[in-house]
């Protein structure tokens, strides 16, 4: 009876797990998929360098009431590896992704987001001596190809011009694989709060100072210059400070593969604010959602 009762409370225990991790995982799938909206608004009146600026600093900012708790709490040793996640994970990519979102359309975009989760498993097998089984790269490829089959049945084509600016994502995904591996190995004992706090503090001085040197400060104040910085410091507050502490906490319960394929959770989303603008959702493009779900799960089994 006694072995029951503990089989009983350990099932309930795994399944209250998955519950966590796989919220964990639908909520930054919204806050990352809602985000490329912001960076477009942001755009609107800013430049590249000034949003990813204001993202960075908005999240620094807004962390930094825990700054002096969080930097007592984790051990100074750490704290060089702890900036070097906030230059892998945030600082290069968030600069890089509004780079190529100047040139590029959003369907290339949305497929070279996606090599995310190769690059983790490709990075944490060569360098950092993971096991990877035969099951998580097929899930891997499986959830590829259902994000590649869900752009291509949409109406637009996909384009391949200014194949340089493309180049800026695939080395911002590259730096996430780093990124998530590093924390996995060398951070777990970290707090998540903690990691995102002492990441984002650090970068206010650079980040600031970019935006200063880009001339920000001497630009003229109107309804686009308001719209565009509202935009970029909420894209800072939810899709850099929030949606890192969400993610570090994803990283840290269910490992380095499933937390990376997030990416292929940002095309329902897409999905859902593509009817709210009043797009037609066919069968086909609920079917490669279904294959992408697929593959995830097949991922994480």
């Amino acid at each position: 009876m006694r072995s029951r009762s503990r089989t009983f409370a350990a099932n309930r225990n795994i399944v209250d797990k998955r519950v966590v991790d796989w919220s964990l995982f639908v909520m930054l799938s919204v806050i990352w998929g809602s985000s490329f909206i912001l960076m477009k608004v942001g755009m609107e009146g800013l430049s590249p360098y000034q949003v990813a600026s204001i993202r960075i600093l908005s999240a620094g900012l807004v962390l930094l009431p825990f700054g002096w708790r969080s930097f007592k709490a984790v051990d100074r040793r750490k704290w060089p590896l702890i900036f070097l996640s906030g230059l892998l994970g945030t600082f290069f990519p968030a600069y890089l992704f509004c780079m190529a979102e100047t040139r590029i359309d959003s369907s290339l975009a949305g497929i070279l987001n996606a090599l995310t989760p190769i690059f983790t498993l490709l990075i944490g097998a060569l360098f950092f001596h993971h096991t990877v089984g035969p099951g998580k790269w097929a899930g891997v490829a499986l959830g590829f190809l259902g994000l590649v089959m869900l752009i291509l049945s949409g109406s637009q084509q996909v384009s391949f011009s200014y194949l340089g600016h493309a180049s800026f994502i695939l080395i911002a995904t590259l730096l996430y694989g780093v990124n998530v591996n590093m924390v996995n190995r060398h951070l777990r004992e970290v707090g998540s709060r903690e990691i995102a706090t002492v990441a984002f503090t650090m970068l206010i001085p650079l980040s600031f100072g970019i935006l200063a040197a880009t001339g920000y400060f001497n630009m003229d104040v109107g309804d686009v210059f308001l719209r565009s910085t509202g935009a970029s410091a909420l894209l800072g507050v939810l899709g850099t400070a929030a949606a890192s502490i969400l993610f570090y906490m994803l990283l840290k319960r269910a490992g380095p593969l499933m937390s990376s394929m997030v990416t292929y959770g940002i095309p329902f989303v897409a999905v859902f604010w593509g009817v709210l603008s009043g797009e037609s959702i066919g069968m086909a493009q609920m079917g490669c959602l279904l294959v992408i779900l697929m593959g995830v799960y097949l991922a994480n089994r």
